[in-house]
């Protein structure tokens, strides 16, 4: 049965949620952007059945943490002191979408992480080819306030870019929110999405991400689209990549810069499947992450 409690750093919390098996092999979740804790919470028996004790948290800003600013090197600092008052000595990270970044900032510079996983996760948009050519003009506005390093501002201008999807998430039961992210959505995703299940599971997690503020979402942007405060060098541990060859949120080059750019990586690419392919492959994911898969 899950948990969910307040874990305080200083004047601030973070809302953490506990499920899965509590002496299974450990691995911290990163919710996507936006996204929440609840990212996977409707498969939690699977979770369980897989021997997996799976711990999230909401990013500063979303769901129930409190507002801060934050990157990629400050959320790792969290995570890893998070994984000390929970008692994970050592764990596993997976990160989904705009999540993929923290996992692998909370590898970096530690031998406590053992593998990290990243599902259709972002690559640092000023290095991966074409990446900050797909931003809206919003995003590229955001994008030019980064460059004078007004990192305030910039957060300020890509929450604003969520505003329009924070109304429909709070608003009735957020019937329009998968509507939303169609245009986007795959065919192998809109088959996912539709199923009864699947689908109030992102509802929940996206309006419980988005219920008070959108701010989490602008910092999230500043964290991976602007320049990357983490050393992929300092990353030793074996790294999953799972890509679909489908995904219009994180494509394909995403995936190959990631690869060509960690030291232990191996990348599970699939045709045919978009941006939510891991929740089909959830098991083999948590496999990947938690078996004794050898040396990479």
């Amino acid at each position: 049965m899950a948990t969910e409690s307040d874990v305080r750093f200083g004047d601030r919390v973070l809302r953490v949620r506990d499920a899965g098996d509590p002496t299974g092999s450990p691995i911290m979740y990163f919710h996507g952007t936006p996204g929440s804790r609840l990212d996977l919470a409707f498969r939690d028996d699977l979770v369980t059945a897989e021997g997996v004790r799976l711990v999230s948290f909401d990013r500063p800003g979303y769901g129930g943490s409190t507002p801060a600013p934050f990157s990629l090197s400050s959320v790792g600092e969290d995570a890893r002191a998070l994984a000390e008052e929970v008692g994970l000595k050592r764990f596993a990270t997976f990160g989904f979408s705009g999540g993929g970044p923290f996992a692998l900032a909370t590898a970096a510079g530690t031998d406590r992480v053992t593998r990290v996983g990243i599902a259709s996760g972002a690559g640092p948009f000023q290095h991966v080819h074409g990446a900050l050519d797909s931003l809206d003009e919003n995003d590229r506005a955001a994008v030019a306030l980064l460059a004078t390093d007004r990192k305030a501002a910039a957060a300020d201008r890509f929450r604003s870019g969520f505003e329009a999807l924070a109304d429909i998430a709070r608003t009735g039961a957020g019937e329009g929110l998968l509507p939303y992210f169609d245009p986007m959505l795959s065919t192998s995703d809109r088959a996912l999405l539709n199923d009864e299940v699947i689908g109030a599971g992102i509802v929940a997690t996206i309006r419980e991400g988005l219920r008070s503020s959108a701010d989490g979402g602008g910092w999230d942007n500043v964290s991976w689209v602007g320049e990357w405060d983490i050393d992929l060098a300092e990353i030793t541990c074996p790294v999953f990549l799972f890509y679909g060859e489908e995904d219009r949120f994180s494509p394909p080059s995403h995936a190959q810069w990631l690869r060509q750019n960690l030291g232990r990586s191996n990348l599970i690419f699939r045709s045919g499947e978009g941006h939510f392919g891991h929740i089909a492959h959830l098991a083999e994911v948590l496999a990947a992450l938690t078996e004794d898969t050898g040396q990479l």
